[in-house]
């Protein structure tokens, strides 16, 4: 229902209420044959965008034959996971208790109650499908250096003896600095001995060596995504002293390239679900990143894959509340996320509609009233409610940047699984279902 005050610019694209996944028809229309739909959140701890984010998958899934869904986490974790959902590994175990195994910080992100009611829900799919009609999960992020080196080794050891000394060798190199990042980053910044020449050998080994990996459906994948991710997580730790906009460039092509050795895995027809913040999935040529000189896996999707072949659904919310830390590495916690700020996009949006809304843009006409630059929120792990004021906004042109959003007016926060004392309580509205 509109509010009985309606500005009388808010009548040029469609939008609809969104009470429950039926509701998404407009959207899946929208998407069409698209062979990537990237999902995005205003922040890594809101539980309607997970849940939101899950009904689209499903539809995706289930209506488009989408392939798999890939996130914004670590590759060797989210590939247990992909195992487990296919029937590969684990079976004797739940999905809650895999989740566990997620530590490296924030860990709600993906170690919560939402994720478990996804990853349940992929595995009853996938239960009965041969191998190459079940759906995967993986992880598209940098940062598992020393995770993926130990992932090789384990695996090569038995398969590829001579690769599984290389990567020993690697290993070796960055033993002195004890898996932390930081500590690799200063070496490299006073200008000391770098292990890149060792991973870049592995990598090169690896990859002549690939068609021997092929006893299991995904080895040489797994096999050869680690590596890779040797080679360019030690660039971006090489990068990091002094956080620039290049370390956020690595990242995200990092992400870009992880992505599309996915859809050459699963053929010329694959299709993809993303899961990431709106900051890497909101096309960053329509926000002040591009000033700075950055870009993301929104942008270099649409100009890689195609704008007809790529749909970014971007989210926000007006109020409600947050899972995240105050600090880098701190406790993590509820709180409070206040009112948007007057003029931005939440605002806007809170001031005009007092439901739930989906929004359709079209770029060809630009016509629209968020065709200008506005302040568009956007939370990170990290997050002070009390720097509102002076921070948390990106200005952004949200009917380029997206070609859709989701707009919740008040959310909730997450449940983790990761919390005392009642860590494995599970939600009494579990699997959260429409």
């Amino acid at each position: 229902m509109m509010r009985s005050h309606v500005d009388p610019w808010i009548v040029t694209h469609p939008t609809y209420p969104l009470k429950n996944a039926g509701d998404l028809d407009p959207l899946l229309e929208r998407i069409g044959n698209a062979r990537c739909v990237m999902l995005g959140e205003a922040t890594h701890g809101t539980h309607e965008y997970y849940t939101w984010r899950m009904a689209i998958s499903k539809r995706l899934i289930k209506e488009k034959n989408f392939n798999f869904i890939a996130v914004e986490g670590d590759w060797p974790d989210c590939y247990r996971l992909n195992r487990y959902i296919k029937g590969y590994a684990d079976q004797d175990k739940k999905t809650h208790q895999l989740l566990h195994d997620f530590r490296r910080w924030p860990t709600w992100m993906w170690a919560n109650w939402e994720v478990d009611a996804l990853l349940n829900w992929l595995k009853n799919f996938n239960t009965g499908k041969v191998a190459n009609k079940r759906v995967g999960f993986y992880g598209l992020d940098v940062y598992s250096l020393w995770e993926s080196m130990e992932e090789l080794v384990n695996y090569l050891q038995t398969n590829d003896p001579k690769a599984a000394e290389m990567a020993k060798q690697a290993i070796r190199c960055f033993e002195p600095y004890e898996e932390d990042p930081h500590e690799y980053a200063r070496s490299q910044y006073s200008l000391e001995s770098s292990c890149r020449q060792e991973v870049i050998n592995l990598l090169a080994e690896i990859r002549k060596k690939a068609p021997i990996y092929d006893h299991d459906p995904e080895a040489a994948l797994n096999t050869e995504q680690n590596a890779h991710i040797a080679v360019n997580a030690e660039e971006y730790y090489t990068n990091m002293v002094g956080f620039n906009n290049n370390t956020w460039n690595l990242r995200d092509t990092h992400m870009m390239e992880t992505l599309q050795r996915l859809l050459n895995f699963h053929g010329p027809d694959a299709k993809a679900i993303v899961w990431e913040h709106n900051t890497h999935i909101g096309d960053a040529r329509y926000t002040d990143m591009q000033r700075h000189g950055m870009y993301n896996t929104g942008q270099l999707a649409r100009e890689q894959l195609g704008e007809q072949d790529t749909m970014l659904v971007g989210f926000g919310s007006y109020k409600g509340a947050v899972i995240a830390g105050k600090q880098w590495g701190a406790h993590m916690e509820v709180m409070s996320v206040p009112a948007a700020r007057n003029g931005s996009v939440e605002e806007l949006m809170h001031r005009t509609y007092e439901d739930d809304r989906l929004f359709i843009f079209d770029r060809e006409k630009n016509n629209n009233e968020y065709n200008e630059v506005l302040p568009h929120r956007a939370i990170g792990v990290v997050y002070n409610p009390a720097h509102e004021k002076h921070g948390n906004y990106v200005p952004t042109i949200l009917s380029s940047r997206y070609d859709a959003f989701m707009y919740i007016d008040e959310t909730t926060a997450l449940h983790p699984l990761h919390i005392k004392p009642d860590r494995h309580q599970i939600p009494e509205t579990y699997p959260f279902n429409f």
